[in-house]
């Protein structure tokens, strides 16, 4: 095997036997042949210019489940295979022109075994040999870029809110991976990439608001209640909605976790009087944490371990995410979710209360932007730093807790995604009553922080990098690959970015993003304030 799409890949490298993740070699093996089939029934799909639903849906969700931390199971990848053969067939009759050769012709047919061996034909190793280092580097960059959108897109789609002309890029950008392009070409691509993400996050955007409700300012309990309790991690808020839905006055607790913390502002879902906080950390820490929750725990979407003996039986995925011999809910009945929970023992007592306050999501920050924009030019707020991203195991991480206690107390941080549990639950304090702390959401929820940057820099008569304003980010899988595609498509530059960085960005593709966006690695805590503050 060989994978390097996320940021803890074995020696900065690439992992060759197994993954950091957890991920098996015959898993790596079938997630290389599922993309490499996603692209086959792309090649048709783009051709064709014919939306059709079950293709766009299949692609994209092919793509989603080979994000880092999604699907582990054999079983599930062998049947997304056997899928996609019949999905090119759908693909292949929308289309009337040329037979086509090369990828549009993957043998998708074979046993379990078979299957691996040719997954094992579609590795990155091979394609590094075959079109150089470089070029593998930009066709990455757009392939992770891609998975990130599709997790986007899925949840957006979940939500009722699609869009035909983004379903049509992304067969265009899966079908022009299986071409030869020119390294200009290839940037180009992936930057076009970060462009219709903007629009994909959008939809997301309002697929979560339209549907929920605007996040509110909302004070959240981080300890626990005495009584029965269901754990929900991941990012579905309809998973969430359904399974609240259906334990309202069975006397059972809901908890969120990782980067579920922000749905507790959501109105629509914060409505529900036994969603009772957040429990835990970021995703990293969920063998610790999940092994001493005296209850149920529902995975939805990605982020998912290996799960531990005295839990496995009562942890429960659903949606794309999979683990062998772990039980898989199809659809919302969560009723074996509910079953194991009345059967746990549940706290015994409750914690002494302790809260954190989330929901700064666009629409509660523009609605001061007034008073934010007063601060800043009394001079009370000198600085603005967004200080987000994913959090991971990998050491070198305490660079963004030091970095946050570190900022000025004239200074806002804006933050998102599971990184902020790093540094949330310490105390800021306020500027003139803004919070110095703003906590926008998941890392789904990047379009609120877009928003929020755009409108700041209208206001004050420039783009987003005249504005006060530094971009410190960690970055773990594809998701945020797929933000900074955004970012830089915006033309904002001076991003740090780490705690490393990415393993598939090669020496020379490096020197491109430098060159254009001047995009570096986080240094010290010290040298990297020092230089945003000037």
């Amino acid at each position: 095997m060989f994978c390097y799409q996320c940021e803890q890949t074995a020696k900065g490298t690439g992992c060759e036997k197994i993954g950091v993740c957890g991920k098996q070699p015959d898993v790596a093996a079938l997630q290389d042949l599922l993309l490499a089939a996603s692209k086959s029934i792309s090649m048709y799909a783009h051709r064709a210019n014919v939306r059709n639903e079950k293709v766009d849906r299949f692609v994209t969700e092919a793509f989603f489940t080979t994000i880092t931390n999604v699907n582990f199971d054999p079983a599930r990848l062998q049947k997304l295979i056997q899928q996609a053969a019949e999905v090119r067939e759908i693909a292949k009759g929308l289309y009337s022109g040329k037979e086509l050769d090369g990828l549009a012709k993957l043998d998708l047919g074979g046993n379990l075994e078979e299957l691996i061996k040719k997954g094992e034909a579609q590795s990155i190793a091979l394609r590094k040999n075959d079109e150089g280092e470089d070029v593998t580097s930009l066709k990455e960059l757009i392939t992770y870029g891609l998975k990130g959108m599709a997790a986007y897109l899925d949840h957006a789609r979940i939500l009722g809110q699609t869009d035909e002309s983004v379903f049509a890029f992304f067969h265009e950008a899966s079908n022009f991976l299986t071409e030869t392009h020119s390294a200009e070409e290839l940037t180009g691509m992936a930057l076009k990439v970060g462009e219709v993400n903007i629009k994909a996050m959008e939809l997301l955007d309002h697929g979560n608001t339209g549907t929920y409700g605007h996040p509110e300012p909302t004070q959240v309990r981080i300890t626990t209640l005495k009584g029965k309790c269901i754990l929900v991690s991941g990012h579905d808020l309809k998973d969430l909605e359904e399974l609240l839905k259906q334990t309202e006055g069975k006397g059972i607790n809901v908890y969120t976790h990782g980067e579920m913390l922000p749905c507790n502002a959501y109105p629509e879902l914060k409505k529900y009087k036994h969603l009772v906080g957040n429990y835990g950390s970021a995703w990293q820490n969920q063998r610790k944490e999940f092994e001493a929750f005296p209850g149920a725990i529902l995975m939805t979407t990605n982020c998912i371990q290996k799960p531990k003996e005295n839990y496995q039986a009562r942890i429960f995925t659903t949606d794309l995410v999979a683990w062998p011999d772990v039980t898989h809910i199809d659809g919302y009945d969560f009723s074996e979710v509910i079953e194991s929970a009345l059967e746990a023992p549940g706290f015994t007592e409750d914690e002494a209360e302790k809260f954190i306050t989330i929901g700064f999501a666009r629409n509660a920050v523009l609605g001061v932007a007034d008073k934010v924009i007063e601060a800043v030019k009394d001079g009370n707020i000198k600085h603005f730093f967004l200080l987000g991203g994913c959090d991971g195991a990998k050491s070198g991480r305490n660079y963004y807790t030091d970095f946050s206690q570190a900022v000025p107390d004239d200074c806002v941080i804006l933050t998102l995604a599971c990184g902020k549990f790093r540094f949330n639950k310490l105390e800021f304090g306020d500027i003139a009553g803004i919070p110095r702390l703003l906590d926008v959401g998941q890392c789904n929820d990047a379009y609120s922080a877009v928003q929020i940057a755009m409108a700041l820099a209208d206001a004050f008569g420039t783009d987003v990098n005249g504005l006060p304003l530094s971009f410190i980010l960690s970055w773990y899988e594809q998701k945020a690959v797929v933000i900074l595609l955004s970012l830089l498509h915006l033309g904002i530059k001076n991003i740090r970015l780490g705690p490393t960085l990415p393993a598939f960005v090669s020496p020379a593709v490096l020197n491109v993003l430098v060159e254009n966006f001047n995009i570096m690695p986080c240094t010290t805590v010290e040298n990297d304030l020092k230089a945003c503050l000037g």
